[in-house]
């Protein structure tokens, strides 16, 4: 079973495609190229995009070194040259092909100034010292190869994506610090750039018993292969059943078919890019089920923290009491991660991914000296990591925060991501910029995660096909006038064509409220619809929309929702701080650092508020000696605050401290009424 599962996964995970040409048949002649400049030609920047680009030096802080500093730190030795090979003489991996980033100051036209920056950090390579007994192999593939030195041997974490990678990785550490064997593998999360070359460092028959305790399978003489709890099920829900659109997707992802060049492929946050040489697979052999768990590895002390529904559904940091040093596996890199990735994955929950950063905060930030990870370069400094931990907590609750706000203001996912933007403060962290994720697909992450694909107007429950749709926009495009379009869509109405006729009446009272024929005709093919639907929720949605463009939003005209308050009075205190966060005008408070204590007299319950840039990041059990207001109150008291009714907070509750901030949070809690329906609209702008 076990090599079978490998096989499969071995091949689904490889993202190389072979395509056929293509023929393509002219649309255009070749008089209207000529007309037109229009050419194969990979072209240079335009003037505008130019810039665009130069503008980045006057936004962004290029004198801040404290990236690239880290991106050299500790470097003990690397080749002059970097380009591996699979058995057949495919390049598989190539940091030479970089060579172009070597030396320079400012970034071409073609080219981000941030991401310029950003590329050359990535492209530093080599093996590098952490700390005492702490290595990492970086830019070998894209993520890094991390090993601590045990009493006996190696512990190797996240042995890359590539066979042939981890084993050139490997070779650099024989060469600089001898050759141990390996005494057990952690994988930090299940995708595959972080255990596809785990044959590089061990074979299947070396992998210790399952069925043992951890003790008993470091004492077999056998290596443990250690995750955290739900590993295996999730590799292959994510990488085996939908693999194969993954894997193509990924090439587009990746740049996979991209030349490195200044007008082509360069990094993306979190590394150069993915090798392409032999993936492998082995079963792990222990789980890591509860957070706080401790064992000792090889003579190691360690810590695991698990952190699900992160970076990935599995996924763990660990804590090195005896290093004050701290994993942060892919939950903290040098890059905006992804609550979505462009090859498809499950969405990712923004508000754990916050909350789980918070939780290292209060159980290690105090001491960790050195956070490492398993994408891009350490940070080091007490001061720097509280820094680091908080600020990359911040964006994650703020996207999914802002997001939420907007949705409940009747905001569809395109809207959104088009009117997010980060806080001053919080965009300026190099560490947080947009390489990898950004703020505009993460907020569609939000949305997809608590909405789902549909919008709420029913033209979009089932539209034509991509292709279908384009031929109707091109014979449109020829009439010359709305006018003109809307007797052409009468006339495809006659022909029973409603689909397509919803869609562009749609799209012209969107750009055209007020024009009438647009919206008579548009409920007239919803209508249609509505009539043919076998579903009743289809139908109930096509004609609710075909009532509404003909006579008014029905919800501002009769509303028949009312609200009693249950599901408020039933809410925990954090259910209510999460929910404030989403309540609080975030633009509004974005220039403010502050927190609040607020101890909870009735349930015992102790937290921390820590209002950062407009971000809400919530720390339970947990005191900070430095805020600047705290509260002690009972949990029903709560409402009081997302209910704006301040004088009533203060008459039952005690609190000390700066009263302007109490005024501060309550006046700005104010994004939409907690106690109406809402009445947005649906069908029209």
């Amino acid at each position: 079973m076990k090599r079978t599962l490998c096989t499969f996964l071995a091949s689904v995970f490889l993202i190389q495609s072979v395509c056929g040409s293509v023929a393509f048949a002219a649309e255009n002649s070749n008089d209207l190229l000529d007309e037109l400049g229009l050419t194969k030609e990979v072209k240079g920047a335009a003037q505008r995009t130019a810039e665009i680009n130069s503008a980045y030096y006057d936004m962004l802080d290029f004198d801040n070194k404290q990236e690239s500093d880290f991106a050299v730190r500790g470097l003990m030795d690397a080749p002059e040259t970097l380009i591996l090979k699979d058995k057949e003489g495919n390049v598989i991996w190539n940091q030479t092909a970089y060579g172009f980033l070597n030396g320079t100051e400012k970034a071409p036209d073609t080219a981000n100034p941030s991401l310029w920056e950003n590329s050359k950090n990535n492209h530093v390579y080599g093996l590098f010292e952490v700390t005492d007994g702490i290595y990492q192999v970086r830019g070998y593939d894209m993520a890094n190869l991390t090993l601590i030195e045990g009493s006996t041997g190696w512990i190797v974490f996240d042995p890359l994506m590539s066979i042939e990678c981890t084993e050139a990785a490997m070779e650099l550490v024989e060469k600089n610090l001898g050759k141990k064997p390996v005494s057990a593998v952690i994988i930090s999360h299940p995708h595959v750039d972080h255990f596809g070359g785990i044959k590089g460092v061990m074979s299947s028959e070396e992998a210790a018993d399952a069925s043992l305790s951890l003790e008993e399978q470091l004492a077999s003489g056998k290596i443990p292969i250690v995750v955290p709890q739900g590993f295996e099920e999730s590799a292959i829900n994510e990488n085996v059943y939908a693999g194969r659109a993954m894997g193509r997707r990924a090439n587009y992802q990746y740049g996979v078919y991209l030349d490195s060049s200044e007008t082509g492929r360069l990094a993306m946050g979190i590394g150069m890019g993915q090798s392409t040489g032999t993936v492998s697979y082995i079963s792990p052999t222990f789980e890591i089920t509860t957070t706080g768990e401790k064992y000792t590895i090889d003579g190691v002390k360690m810590e695991f923290q698990l952190t699900p529904g992160t970076e990935a559904p599995a996924e763990m940091n660990i804590w090195f009491p005896e290093k004050n040093a701290l994993w942060v596996a892919e939950n903290c890199t040098s890059t905006l991660h992804n609550l979505y990735t462009l090859r498809g994955a499950e969405v990712r929950d923004g508000a754990a991914w916050a909350k789980y950063i918070c939780e290292a905060v209060t159980r290690y930030g105090d001491m960790a000296e050195v956070t490492f990870q398993s994408h891009n370069w350490p940070h080091w400094g007490n001061e720097v990591i509280h820094d680091y931990l908080i600020n990359t907590a911040a964006v994650y609750q703020f996207i999914n925060d802002q997001t939420l706000t907007y949705i409940n203001q009747g905001y569809t996912s395109d809207e959104i991501s088009n009117m997010i933007k980060l806080p001053e403060k919080l965009a300026e962290n190099w560490y947080t910029r947009q390489y990898y994720g950004t703020v505009a697909h993460n907020a569609k992450a939000v949305y997809q995660k608590y909405m789902g694909w549909y919008d709420a107007n029913p033209v979009n429950l089932n539209p034509l096909s991509p292709a279908e749709s384009a031929e109707k926009w091109v014979e449109y495009m020829e009439l010359g006038s709305v006018d003109d379009v809307l007797r052409k869509a009468k006339s495809d109405f006659e022909a029973g064509e409603y689909q397509w006729v919803a869609e562009v009446t749609n799209t012209i009272v969107f750009a055209q409220p007020n024009n009438e024929a647009a919206r008579l005709l548009c409920a007239d093919a919803l209508e249609q619809l509505g009539y043919e639907a076998e579903s009743g929720t289809w139908r109930n949605a096509y004609l609710s929309a075909a009532l509404e463009l003909r006579n008014g939003n029905m919800a501002v005209i009769k509303s028949k929702t009312s609200k009693n308050g249950d599901m408020l009075l039933n809410m925990t205190a954090s259910n209510i701080f999460d929910y404030m966060s989403i309540l609080i005008d975030k633009n509004a408070i974005s220039s403010y650092d502050f927190s609040v204590n607020i101890y909870l007299t009735d349930t015992q319950e102790n937290y921390n508020l820590r209002f950062k840039y407009g971000a809400v990041l919530k720390f339970e059990n947990y005191t900070d000696e430095d805020a600047r207001l705290s509260i002690t109150t009972k949990r029903p008291v709560l409402l009081y605050m997302i209910q704006n009714q301040e004088d009533l907070f203060k008459q039952n509750s005690e609190i000390t401290g700066d009263m302007q901030i109490l005024s501060l949070i309550m006046e700005n809690l104010n994004e939409f009424d907690v106690s109406s329906a809402s009445s947005f609209n649906i069908i029209e702008p």
